[in-house]
């Protein structure tokens, strides 16, 4: 080249700017992109490839192939050289394509004539959009410098792309955030909600991308990083008396802010000609494609916290704030990469549902989104991506599935499904005060989870009998430290109230697996569900369960008081818990305070060891609560956080039923109250074939009272025990379909 590339870097984005300013339909924009594209780079062709669908490229402009195969070539994810860009999004630069592995011949294109081959993907902040390719008839490998001003451009096409530069006839060109969208994802809170759009952290906007006076960039990228510094340092200040974990991520984004190589490929971004905000995006992006590729937890959390500092820098650099200016809507999705508990109960119950792109059935999130009975679905990959503020939105909690911008029909559909499900809720107010009395005489005792006060208007709205588990661990999980144990003695003493002499049973701390409290210094465990744990933790730290014992008992200010030990194997781990209610209650006999009318201590059966404890345990514990999600899990050995294998087992598998009855029997033979608690206690014909199978309290969330006690009092739990041992005996896998029939032809 006669002068130094980035002289004609710069001048390739000038012209660019020059394109973009134009008002020209958005198919003759590319075609004079392509075309500056390879006069700048010395080329016979430049091609842009764009996405028409997730799965397919489209040739949508070029520069020296064949004008006719524009929007008539297409290729897989994966397929020829252009085809595995975009599937790694990594660079492929050869100077023999044909030779080179993946290569697919496209005789419309007559690109068998070139050699060399540059393909780079156009991808913003992780997004994959297209391919931009530049050819040459020389056998020639295009240098770091070439390769870098087309990835700079290719970054300023994902940018126009985003603004809608491109828009024209075909679904490659098709205006984008404007068509409907379905997203799959897994149920985490069942439920249907339709509304608008609210995004959890606003897009920033990058409508300025090219620099005309790198000086100027420089500043105001030198600018908006010094109060970025202070910003950071003045966290700093105020966190030093607060958690470890805090303070290790606003070290990380200190370390970052005063990173010389982050500058360093800011400035030099600069000089290349893109804007300041233009050189933070290309960062981001870049470590946004990092972090798809990371394994290692701790690297993908520092990923993760570049990222957010490249967003808090963006906004200072566009202006574009935390708030945008932007009004909630009156029935707001929120739609999130992911959130925890305390942000999550800033919301409260203004929600109509939420959508996660990562989250887990059993984080804080869920956890509080079922105590607020608000649908949610996780996993939805991309949607943070694809939706904006005000879209109309729904969200189907019952079958994982969300419609983003929904067509009339699916909308049509959806209105008659929410219809449908408030008739029912009719049909079951009807029923709110009777009891789940079976055809056969037996009435179930229903009872609802809880584990915030917004639970408790529920108790009565939902019929329920009581509280089976109330979680106490919410209240540690949404606070920044540990609550002290005046905070939660109120607290207990108001669900008590609430709960207007009803039984409520309290489930001590069960932290740890999924469950990390924020002041608490996580475990690197390799499979934390099975690790340090629940009654495991708190017997190794007897402070806080003395703590907690201690506000339980001066909450019940003299009533009854239920308290329930959780994750319990063993014998002596049972015992040894009860022995602490006993010091606490000697401790504060000797205080003085009131001590509770009567006090029952239960455990959670959640291990299947704990169903083979010595007969002496039975006889010790003053009830059981078999907890369900955990149980089935380690009986079936199949993490219900795993979605290829949590949905492989059935409740209704002949050998869980039977191991279920073993655990009625032993009960029956010791007279120990026994309750089954879980997700499954909350699913109609799951409910009832755990009745026919000797379970007489069953505890579930509110909403789902109504309609396990409609379905329990049309059944006939003899008939059902016929069908499901009929099952058993024929050596069915699963009594699930012979109930189901039963259940058909009896409703």
């Amino acid at each position: 080249m006669s002068e130094p590339f980035q002289t004609d870097s710069r001048q390739m984005l000038g012209r660019l700017r020059t394109v973009m300013a134009d008002d020209a339909a958005g198919q003759t924009r590319l075609d004079q992109i392509t075309q500056l594209i390879a006069e700048e780079m010395h080329t016979e062709v430049c091609s842009i490839y764009l996405f028409r669908d997730e799965d397919t490229l489209e040739l949508c402009a070029t520069e020296g192939l064949n004008p006719e195969a524009v929007h008539q070539t297409r290729m897989r994810l994966g397929e020829g050289l252009v085809g595995r860009v975009a599937r790694t999004g990594n660079v492929i630069n050869t100077d023999d394509a044909p030779s080179t592995r993946g290569f697919r011949f496209m005789p419309e294109t007559g690109e068998e004539a070139y050699s060399s081959f540059l393909g780079v993907p156009v991808q913003r902040l992780g997004e994959k959009l297209g391919v931009l390719v530049v050819q040459s008839k020389d056998s020639r490998t295009f240098s770091d410098e070439e390769v870098y001003a087309v990835e700079v451009v290719a970054m300023v096409l994902a940018e126009m792309a985003e603004l809608g530069a491109f828009i024209g006839e075909g679904a490659a060109m098709s205006a984008r955030h404007q068509q409907s969208v379905q997203f799959r994802g897994t149920t985490a809170q069942d439920g249907a909600a339709r509304g608008h759009v609210w995004l959890h952290e606003p897009r920033v906007v990058v409508t300025n991308l090219i620099g005309e006076d790198p000086e100027r960039e420089r500043q105001r990228l030198n600018d908006a990083v010094e109060e970025l510094r202070i910003g950071v340092d003045r966290m700093l200040s105020f966190a030093r008396s607060g958690d470890k974990e805090q303070l290790e991520v606003l070290e990380a984004y200190r370390m970052f802010a005063n990173s010389k190589g982050w500058m360093r490929r800011m400035e030099e971004d600069i000089g290349r000609g893109l804007s300041a905000e233009a050189a933070v995006e290309k960062e981001q992006s870049t470590a946004r494609a990092r972090m798809t590729q990371v394994t290692d937890a701790y690297l993908r959390d520092r990923l993760h916290d570049l990222d957010d500092l490249s967003n808090r820098l963006l906004r200072t650099l566009t202006g574009q704030g935390g708030e945008t200016g932007a009004a909630m809507p009156p029935d707001p999705i929120l739609i999130a990469r992911n959130i925890g508990p305390a942000e999550l109960l800033d919301y409260g119950r203004s929600l109509k549902g939420i959508v996660l792109e990562e989250g887990s059935v059993g984080s804080h999130a869920t956890i509080v989104a079922r105590a607020l009975a608000i649908p949610l679905v996780i996993h939805a990959s991309r949607i943070t991506a694809e939706a904006l503020n005000g879209d109309p939105i729904l969200v189907d909690g019952d079958q994982g599935i969300v419609h983003l911008r929904p067509d009339d029909t699916v909308f049509a559909a959806f209105r008659d499904k929410m219809a449908m499900q408030a008739k029912a809720q009719e049909r079951y107010a009807s029923i709110r005060s009777k009891p789940a009395l079976t055809l056969c005489g037996q009435t179930i005792s229903l009872t609802m989870n809880a584990g915030l006060m917004a639970d408790l208007p529920s108790l009565e709205d939902s019929g329920a009998d009581g509280v089976g588990l109330f979680r106490t661990e919410l209240q540690f999980l949404i606070r920044s430290q540990m609550p002290r144990r005046s905070e939660l003695s109120e607290l207990y003493a108001r669900v008590m109230d609430a709960a207007q002499g009803k039984r409520v049973v309290f489930r001590t701390l069960d932290i740890g697996s999924d469950k990390v409290l924020p002041y608490m210094k996580p475990t690197d465990e390799p499979n934390p569900a099975m690790g340090w744990r629940a009654i495991r933790v708190g017997l190794d730290k007897p402070g806080v369960m003395r703590m907690q014992l201690q506000a339980l008992i001066r909450g019940a200010k003299g009533r009854a008081l239920t308290v329930m030990f959780p994750f319990v194997a063993q014998r002596d781990e049972y015992s040894a818990a009860r022995a602490e209610m006993e010091k606490a209650m000697e401790r504060e006999r000797i205080l003085g305070h009131p001590l509770p009318a009567s006090v029952e201590i239960g455990a959670m059966l959640e291990t299947p060891s704990l169903a083979f404890a010595p007969d002496k345990f039975y006889s010790e514990v003053d009830f059981l609560s078999i907890g369900g999600n955990d149980l089935k899990q380690f009986f079936f050995a199949a993490d219900r956080e795993n979605e290829r294998v949590r949905r492989r087992y059935d409740t209704l598998n002949v050998s869980f039923l039977t191991f279920l009855q073993s655990i009625v029997e032993r009960c029956e033979r010791s007279g120990t109250p026994l309750s089954f608690c879980g997700e499954d206690a909350g699913r109609p014909v799951e409910a009832a074939c755990l009745a026919a199978m000797g379970l007489r309290s069953l505890s579930m969330r509110p909403a789902s009272i109504g309609p396990v006690k409609s379905v329990l009092r049309r059944t006939h739990l003899g008939e059902l025990r016929d069908i499901i041992d009929s099952a058993s005996t024929r050596g069915d896998q699963s009594v699930r379909g012979a109930v189901m029939d039963y259940l058909r032809e009896k409703f």
